[in-house]
């Protein structure tokens, strides 16, 4: 006897692994750190070449503040804590901080 009943596979669903949130890396300007310094921590510890880093730094100078990179939380707190750990070894004031992107 021949069965007439037809069989399908069922269709894998196939989970979406969420995107970790992402944080920003700010640096916020002061009037103590010298800009040169600046421009060294930022090509050191964020990999940034000179002329994007000479730009953020500006744009931090006149904003009072400027958005680096954005990482997942984990990476942008190391980045910025080693930058700041990077101009206190130096005896500058230099404050990177960390926001959730939105």
């Amino acid at each position: 006897m021949a069965n007439d009943t037809d069989i399908k596979p069922r269709a894998k669903t196939v989970p979406k692994v969420a995107r970790p949130p992402l944080h920003k890396v700010i640096l916020v300007n002061d009037d103590f750190t010298p800009r040169d310094f600046v421009v060294r921590v930022l090509k050191a510890e964020f990999r940034i070449p000179e002329d994007q880093a000479h730009r953020i730094m500006i744009t931090a100078h006149t904003k009072g503040s400027c958005v680096v990179a954005v990482f997942t939380r984990e990476i942008a707190e190391t980045k910025a804590k080693r930058a700041v750990d990077m101009a206190r070894g130096e005896g500058f004031p230099l404050l990177f901080t960390t926001e959730p992107e939105e």
